[in-house]
C-alpha cells in the first residue's frame, strides 16, 4: 500500500488533481493497478494528512483550504522551519554547501529569465534541501504534512506579479546563512521569509469581498 499512498500523494502535490476534484475509486484503482481496498486505505491516510476530504456516501475529493487556514499553517511553519534552518547551519557539509549555493544560482537564473514555473519548483527544492541537511526527522515530518496542505497557495504566491523579486533575496539570505554555518542568522532569515509570506496571505484575505 505504501507505493499507492506515495504515488497518489505525489500526484496531488504536483497539482494533477485540482482542489475539490473528486477522486473516483475505480479510475484510481486502474491507474495505480491496485485494489479498491488498498486504495481506500491510502485515501484514509491522505485524509489524516489534510490532503483529501472523505465525504459520507460521496467518496473522496481533494481538500481545498481557506486563506485563513493557510495563514495558520504558515505561522506554524515559521517556528518549525526556523528551527530546521538553524539545525541545517550546524550540520551542513562542504558538499552540501556547494549544492545549496548552486541552487541559489539556479533560482537567480530562473528569475532573470522570468521563468516563474521553474522558480516555483526551485523554491520547493530549496526548502526540501534545507530539511535534508538539517536531518531532523520529526520536524521534517511536520513540515512536509503542512506543506502538502499549502501546495495550492505556494503555487499561487510564486506567480504573483513582483513576488519573486521579493522572495528571491529572502531565499538567498537563507542559503547564505546556512552555508556560513550561522544558526542564529539562518533561523532569522527563514522567519523573515515566512513573515513575508504571511503578509501576502493577509493581503489576499483582506482583499476578498
Amino acid at each position: 500500500m505504501k507505493d499507492v499512498f506515495d504515488e497518489l500523494r505525489a500526484a496531488i502535490l504536483r497539482g494533477e488533481f485540482a482542489p475539490l476534484q473528486r477522486l473516483i475509486e475505480t479510475e484510481l484503482a486502474e491507474r495505480f493497478a491496485t485494489s479498491r481496498f488498498v486504495l481506500r486505505n491510502a485515501l484514509t491516510r491522505l485524509a489524516t494528512e489534510g490532503l483529501v476530504e472523505l465525504q459520507p456516501n460521496r467518496g473522496a475529493r481533494v481538500r481545498a483550504i481557506s486563506v485563513e487556514e493557510a495563514i495558520e499553517i504558515t505561522e506554524i511553519r515559521r517556528a518549525v522551519e526556523g528551527l530546521v534552518a538553524a539545525r541545517a547551519a550546524e550540520r551542513i557539509t562542504d558538499d552540501e554547501v556547494a549544492e545549496l549555493s548552486a541552487l541559489g544560482e539556479a533560482m537567480n537564473g530562473a528569475v532573470a529569465n522570468a521563468d516563474m514555473l521553474r522558480y516555483s519548483e526551485l523554491n520547493a527544492r530549496l526548502h526540501g534541501q534545507v530539511r535534508r541537511i538539517a536531518r531532523h526527522s520529526t520536524a521534517t515530518r511536520i513540515i512536509e504534512q503542512l506543506h502538502g496542505q499549502m501546495v495550492q497557495h505556494q503555487f499561487r504566491l510564486a506567480l504573483l506579479p513582483g513576488r519573486p523579486s521579493v522572495s528571491l533575496p529572502e531565499h538567498l539570505a537563507i542559503i547564505e546563512a546556512v552555508c556560513a554555518r550561522d544558526p542564529d542568522r539562518a533561523d532569522r532569515a527563514m522567519r523573515v521569509h515566512l513573515d513575508s509570506v504571511l503578509k501576502v496571505l493577509a493581503s489576499i484575505a483582506a482583499a476578498r469581498p
